[in-house]
């Protein structure tokens, strides 16, 4: 599987390790995903020289910097979010920004579901990754991410769009339906 390198190396700078414990890691060159306490202490932002904060909460607040663009995806963590109608705008404005040599920080609450569908989707359409090798790029950066199903849904969808093909399907498990890409973690969690 091609990964199409997006970025050099896995952080930057000396304060990799508080990135890490913050919850905000770094995606690619122009790209880092967070939970909201990241993407709200301004140290941390500022140290990451983050231009644009794509906040994919429902009420979230302006970012506390100031000089810092930022970008609302107003929608709840729920199945039903129609999140899919932002992939285009958020993912254009990261790739935007990186043109610009600035750097997006896209998160929501927790940083594992809505902010995390989002990075995917701007890697699809602008580094040119299949969804399967989308979600391994990001999990290996931070491994507590998974979209919600309907997110998966729209993902899917999404790549169909741009690719006319898709590389994860939903399938049915003994907790509901889940990208086929997690049926061995279901497995490995139903006791017999």
């Amino acid at each position: 599987m091609a990964l199409h390198t997006p970025m050099n190396g896995n952080s930057v700078g000396s304060t990799a390790v508080s990135r890490r414990l913050s919850g905000l890691v770094q995606i690619t060159d122009c790209l880092y995903l967070s939970n909201g306490s990241a993407a709200n202490d301004i140290a941390l932002v500022s140290a990451c020289k983050i231009t644009c904060i794509v906040s994919a909460t429902r009420d979230a607040a302006n970012t506390p910097c100031p000089s810092v663009k930022h970008v609302r995806v107003p929608v709840t963590d729920s199945p039903l979010s129609p999140l899919g109608d932002f992939f285009d705008t958020v993912a254009d404005t990261i790739q935007q920004v990186g043109e610009q040599h600035g750097r997006t920080l896209v998160h929501c609450n927790a940083g594992v579901s809505r902010s995390a569908a989002l990075c995917l989707a701007y890697l699809m359409k602008h580094r040119s990754m299949t969804l399967l090798e989308a979600h391994t790029w990001v999990r290996t950066r931070r491994p507590i991410v998974r979209p919600n199903r309907g997110f998966w849904k729209q993902l899917i969808s999404y790549e169909h769009k741009l690719y006319g093909s898709t590389t994860v399907k939903m399938v049915a498990s003994s907790i509901g339906e889940i990208p086929d890409i997690y049926k061995e973690e279901v497995r490995d969690m139903i006791p017999y």
